[in-house]
């Protein structure tokens, strides 16, 4: 089911991925990691799964942390990359062709990834993440926004939806709503592009 669309933009991954990390490494994105480990009402340590876990960054501190994190992406490269800095396991899969455990994880961990997959298969897609959770497990993602248009951004195609169109489909697929905020903080609406929403499966 792996689409051009998908391909085009997990080849621009493949051929940008090392300076992709030294681009990211060091982004604080702890509001997000923290919005979505207060979420989650099972005792730690927390079975985690990140999808689109890019070289690992995040991985390594949810493992720094005592949690069980695994990885998931679908650029290569980025597998590679993710399992020799974190040290966890990383399954290389596409967005579009998910094969996940059921009902196994306590988190789901989204960042700057979900806005990738094509509208038209987001409704499956969560669905397939909601699976994967445990009854009462958390999806957290945070996306850039924008006026509910898609399409390519250079090689890369995304999602720019404001917070209503991911409530329709997130609701839609089975979830509740936790809480949402836009990054980076302490700036006017207009200076933060970034909306992260925080789910509980139903």
């Amino acid at each position: 089911m792996t689409s051009d669309t998908t391909k085009r933009t997990l080849h621009h991954y493949e051929a940008n991925a090392e300076s992709f990390w030294e681009g990211t490494r060091d982004h604080d994105v702890s509001q997000n990691i923290d919005a979505f480990l207060v979420a989650i009402t099972e005792p730690p340590p927390f079975r985690i799964l990140e999808l689109g876990c890019g070289p690992g960054r995040d991985l390594k501190t949810f493992a720094a942390r005592g949690h069980e994190p695994i990885g998931l992406d679908g650029c290569a490269r980025f597998v590679e990359m993710a399992r020799l800095v974190s040290g966890c396991e990383v399954w290389l899969q596409d967005f579009l062709e998910l094969t996940l455990p059921h009902a196994h994880f306590h988190g789901v961990f989204a960042n700057a990834s979900l806005f990738h997959v094509p509208s038209e298969h987001l409704p499956r897609v969560l669905s397939e993440l909601r699976e994967t959770l445990q009854v009462g497990g958390v999806l957290f993602f945070s996306n850039p926004r924008g006026e509910n248009n898609e399409g390519w951004s250079g090689d890369r195609y995304g999602c720019y939806f404001d917070a209503e169109r991911w409530r329709a489909l997130l609701t839609g697929a089975g979830f509740q709503e936790i809480d949402h905020y836009y990054r980076p903080a302490g700036r006017p609406r207009s200076e933060q592009p970034w909306l992260a929403m925080t789910w509980r499966r139903d």
